[in-house]
């Protein structure tokens, strides 16, 4: 029979109320689950609620520090010396009733060149780490590595950032005569006169609370780092005096209010700035990421799956798909079944997908609540990328379907295959290890191509399947599955035992 009178023949016999019902069900899950999400998330803040900024690619970034700055323009520099570096975490664990001194490992100290003070704006600074050494970083999502040293009253550390036009240059100097380049970037945005000066940021430290079987939920404690500079000299800035403030807001916290500002003072040639705070690619405010307007996908998986399980173990002794039918008929017929049942479950969720999470963002943004911005072809990325994923999930449980002979069975097994690895691995529930190998081993797998979070080597973070990330990428991911799915498909197509076959339909 040619192949296209084969699949319109397996369509009319897949296209069965029972199996239309099931997704019809899987689509109104996704919808219905990711409407009910937006619309019952709503920002509440205390007066006017405080976003994260928005950089000029339009990703929400972290734009907060204390700034001593004045007028550069298009050609001049600033050097300093860093003669110390200090910090304070309050309320450390385990009984959060302690304040103690220390710095996270990005707390930063330093100088920066930047697009004014508006947050989200370019720069290009040069400034000491807490447990990294000294960096240079720009536009938020680049850092560059320069010596591991750290610093102290007899080992200070020389910071110099020269401007030429577009063009930053960052160097660094343990004595002030010898100086090693540690990087040059080009700031095209940047302003005929910019801004230059001192800076001091501290990220929020973070801690992980055990919770299920091992899982971690994130908890953020409030830190604040402070840098002692001399010998402050520029050139090429503007005459008159320097300007102190916060970039994006400060001294909120009890701990600034009654026992250190952030802030900057100068006293005796020395000028100490502290300041909390991030300047780096993710937002402090935590911005929602499109994929949480999924959280119906799991419900619509196991609908797919079982659905799809029980059509694979249909009595396929008449129809060419059965143990003891011809190799070629019985591999056509189950490839045919195959094409119905994914293409049927990839429209599905296409569909699905297409509406709730364009609709869910909207609403979220609707009702105050950041959502990490993405270009429209992620976007389209993620509804295509999720609607294959359970596409091949259903071709999956078809398969094991044809091979198993036994309806419920089946299903089972493919509930345990990817639906159980899928939903608590995404959960905090157990150990971060665990669920990251539950998604680097299982089908659930291919559901790496939601993801939209990106992982950076200069931002602390739970890099973990319940905060939204998968260990494989997408195309990893997705090729995990793709190989379950197609042996599967083998097995059943080179199925030659020969028994009774029995319908647990």
């Amino acid at each position: 029979m040619p192949l296209k009178e084969l699949l319109r023949r397996e369509w009319g016999a897949f296209r069965r109320p029972g199996r239309l019902i099931a997704l019809a069900a899987a689509a109104l899950a996704v919808i219905a689950a990711g409407l009910l999400y937006a619309s019952g998330n709503h920002a509440s803040c205390a007066g006017p609620c405080r976003h994260d900024p928005t950089s000029a690619d339009g990703s929400v970034v972290g734009d907060r520090f204390w700034f001593l700055h004045r007028g550069l323009g298009r050609n001049g520099a600033i050097t300093v010396r860093l003669t110390a570096m200090t910090g304070t975490i309050t309320y450390p664990p385990p009984h959060h009733d302690k304040i103690v001194p220390g710095l996270v490992p990005w707390a930063k100290a330093g100088i920066i060149i930047k697009d004014g003070v508006r947050p989200g704006s370019s720069y290009a600074a040069l400034a000491m780490t807490g447990h990294h050494g000294v960096r240079m970083q720009y536009d938020y999502r680049h850092d560059i590595a320069g010596s591991p040293d750290g610093v102290s009253p007899r080992s200070p550390r020389w910071l110099r950032l020269t401007r030429s036009g577009a063009t930053v240059t960052g160097a660094e100097s343990a004595d002030g005569l010898h100086w090693r380049t540690v990087g040059s970037v080009e700031l095209p945005n940047l302003p005929d006169t910019a801004q230059v000066g001192l800076f001091a940021a501290s990220p929020g430290d973070l801690t992980l609370r055990k919770v299920g079987l091992g899982g971690a939920v994130e908890e953020i404690r409030f830190t604040q780092a402070t840098g002692v500079f001399d010998h402050v000299t520029t050139a090429g800035a503007a005459a008159g005096a320097w300007r102190s403030e916060a970039v994006g807001g400060m001294n909120q916290t009890d701990w600034e209010k009654y026992h250190n500002a952030s802030g900057a003072i100068e006293k005796g040639g020395a000028i100490t700035v502290s300041g909390t705070g991030d300047i780096g690619p993710s937002g402090e405010e935590g911005a929602t990421t499109v994929d949480k307007t999924l959280p119906g996908l799991v419900i619509a998986l196991i609908i797919v799956l079982m659905m799809a399980a029980r059509y694979g173990a249909k009595d396929g002794t008449r129809d060419g798909t059965g143990p003891d039918a011809a190799p070629g008929r019985r591999r056509a017929v189950v490839i045919a079944r195959a094409v119905v049942v994914g293409g049927a479950t990839f429209v599905t969720g296409l569909a699905a997908v297409g509406i709730a999470l364009p609709v869910g963002v909207a609403i979220l943004r609707h009702n105050g609540v950041p959502v990490q911005p993405v270009s429209a072809l992620t976007a389209v990325r993620v509804v295509v990328g999720v609607a294959a994923a359970l596409a091949m999930c259903g071709v999956l449980a078809y398969g094991l379907g044809a091979v198993v002979r036994r309806g419920w069975a089946a299903a089972v097994l493919a509930l345990t295959l990817v639906a159980v690895p899928y939903a608590v691995a995404t959960m905090p529930l157990l150990p971060d290890a665990v669920a990251r190998w539950l998604l680097r081993l299982t089908p659930a797998a291919g559901f790496a191509v939601q993801q939209t979070r990106i992982e950076y080597p200069q931002v602390v973070a739970h890099y973990a399947p319940s905060a939204g990330y998968f260990p494989l990428p997408l195309w990893a991911g997705f090729a995990v599955l793709c190989a379950y799915v197609l042996a599967v498909l083998w097995r059943a197509t080179t199925r030659t035992r020969s028994h009774r076959p029995t319908n647990w339909r």
